[in-house]
């Protein structure tokens, strides 16, 4: 072979790989354009896939504190007795002006002595809510958290996500059913609490959503204008209307979850 026929092939050789080269390269404006394709779908897919999520989370974490509560009275009660003979009700108490006087510490030490040695409370955190009332939240295992209110031991919110944040940074009716959830719990002939209709749908069981005065029809639990899952009630329903889908957020669900 001769030195001029090695310099033809390799002058060759580089032909087909300049002719290739460009043939599969991408121009700048080519990337840029596929780019803004990406961006665009990404900016309509991404969000929708973030609530997927939280909607997913929020159902298992809520099924799942139903049951560990409702364990854990189960459990207080064979060691205890029937829990309407318990010394765990706190009193309401007003101060002379007629407002609910706190009773955070009297219920954190009746919580302690009843139900607490039955669940894995990983952390106890007293916060001030935004309301401006101390709170203590309870963590468990898997980062939700649950309080009571503040003046009374019968109402639970129960936090699926980021308990604190919530907690503190909007009120009562603008977080419940969005980043909290309402349940009560109200096995009935219990001292210092009144028995009659309102609460024929908690009485004799353990922890339950929320349903105080609930007049029984589903249409209620949206419309309701005082306890409704809307955005003009308290949004206390909401937790009923997802245990009654089986603790999945239906896809009326009228508020929007997030934290």
């Amino acid at each position: 072979m001769t030195k001029n026929t090695v310099m033809f092939r390799g002058a060759e050789q580089n032909l087909r790989l300049h002719f290739y080269s460009k043939q599969t390269a991408f121009t700048l404006a080519e990337v840029l354009i596929t780019l803004a394709i990406i961006g665009v779908v990404a900016a309509f897919t991404i969000p929708a896939v973030i609530q997927n999520y939280t909607y997913r989370m929020t159902e298992s974490k809520l099924a799942k504190f139903y049951s560990l509560i409702n364990q854990a009275i189960l459990m207080s009660k064979i060691d205890n007795g029937a829990s309407e003979t318990w010394d765990y009700w706190v009193k309401e108490e007003l101060d002379e002006e007629g407002n609910h006087i706190n009773m955070s510490d009297a219920i954190d030490v009746a919580f302690k002595k009843y139900l607490a040695s039955y669940l894995k409370i990983v952390e106890s955190k007293d916060v001030t809510d935004f309301e401006g009332q101390k709170r203590y939240l309870y963590y468990l295992a898997d980062g939700s958290a649950f309080a009571y209110a503040f003046s009374q031991i019968r109402d639970w919110e129960f936090f699926p996500y980021k308990a604190e944040n919530c907690i503190t940074s909007a009120t009562r009716d603008e977080r419940v059913g969005v980043c909290s959830f309402a349940f009560e719990f109200y096995p009935g002939n219990v001292s210092n609490i009144d028995t009659d209709e309102r609460w024929k749908y908690l009485t004799g069981k353990g922890l339950e959503p929320s349903l105080f005065y609930w007049d029984g029809d589903p249409d209620s639990l949206y419309d309701d204008s005082t306890r409704g899952c809307n955005t003009a009630a308290s949004g206390s329903y909401c937790t009923a209307i997802i245990a009654r889908n089986g603790w999945k957020i239906p896809k009326d669900y009228p508020r929007k979850i997030k934290y």
